[in-house]
């Protein structure tokens, strides 16, 4: 039994879609805008998450006080702030980077906190012993002793900002590859549609291979 195109495309469909959006620019300049929500998203998260997360690895009544509220923020999926995110930011580019930054920055919260933990008594003695203060203690044997866990984290953070992105863009905004598959379903362009699948795929892989790389040479 024969599937209609517009319910399954074809190869060959799929070819003809990729083609006709690369050559109008569409697919380039949608490219651009959801790499641009995604890696501004990342890195809010980034600076909120590490700097947090030395914080409160470091002082073990904070992490008390603010387990709690962790704990309960932490389980709810992004996607869910997506109306506090369209009432907050309106439509366009700022939903989409909000949403990313709920889903990224729990993580990359956790992993440096778990980096603070298991850094080794020995070094943070010695640099007391060294007469250092607290501050140089935290930024000079503590950071990048934990470096390793916080690129863990940016890692597991980076495969779950293209999945927020995705979600934001569909409801919250007018650009990028989220609101290509939309707009493309909705006309029955089921061959678009594929075609903005595949690319999210190939950035995973590409962020995905950039980050491996750079543990192999910070765990080497």
């Amino acid at each position: 039994m024969m599937v209609p195109s517009y319910m399954f495309p074809g190869p060959i469909e799929v070819f003809n879609a990729f083609v006709k959006l690369l050559l109008s620019g569409k697919l380039f300049k949608d490219i651009i805008a959801t790499l641009y929500k995604v890696l501004v998203g990342l890195l809010l998260a980034a600076i909120v998450g590490i700097t947090l997360g030395l914080i409160l690895g470091w002082s073990k009544r904070l992490e008390r006080i603010s387990t709690l509220i962790v704990s309960i923020l932490r389980p709810i999926p992004p996607i869910a702030w997506i109306p506090f995110s369209i009432l907050w930011f309106g439509i366009g580019s700022k939903p989409a980077i909000f949403i990313i930054f709920i889903g990224c920055v729990f993580p990359i919260l956790v992993s440096t906190i778990d980096g603070v933990h298991r850094t080794k008594g020995v070094l943070i003695e010695a640099a007391k012993s060294f007469g250092a203060s607290n501050t140089q203690i935290l930024t000079e044997v503590i950071l990048p002793a934990t470096i390793p866990y916080i690129v863990t984290g940016l890692k597991v953070g980076i495969g779950i900002a293209l999945m927020c992105t995705i979600a934001g863009e569909m409801i919250g905004s007018s650009s990028g590859i989220g609101y290509m598959i939309l707009t493309s379903t909705n006309l029955f362009d089921t061959g678009s549609t594929v075609v903005g699948m595949l690319v999210i795929g190939v950035l995973g892989i590409i962020f995905d291979y950039i980050f491996t790389k750079i543990q192999e040479r910070i765990f080497w």
